[in-house]
């Protein structure tokens, strides 16, 4: 059984036992957290898609833990003016551990 589930923006296909990296949510690590935002959920041979939603369909998970990403390096310059400037980024994300997939 696997769910395709909406969060930040994004679409992620989940299953029971999954770790996943989505955009930041608030929360300490340990906490439930429940994604209602369920578009797809399949299992077996039986497809249930919403219209956009499925009523009722939860995603359950645990807060793992809030990490960064890759660091990104933004470089910009302007030739013969002597203009330079770097900067970096790391985005944060939170790691989430599919605990169950629940139907209405």
């Amino acid at each position: 059984m696997f769910a395709i589930i909406e969060s930040g923006g994004k679409q992620f296909k989940v299953q029971k036992g999954d770790v996943i990296y989505v955009e930041k949510l608030d929360g300490q690590a340990g906490d439930a957290l429940s994604f209602e935002r369920v578009l797809m959920v399949v299992d077996g041979d039986k497809a249930t898609c919403g219209q956009p939603m499925i009523e009722g369909a939860k995603v359950s998970g645990t807060l793992a833990a809030q990490v960064k990403g890759e660091k990104i390096i933004v470089y910009k310059y302007k030739a013969k003016k002597n203009y330079r400037r770097k900067a970096g980024h790391r985005q944060p994300y939170t790691k989430v551990e599919i605990t169950d997939i629940l139907m209405a």
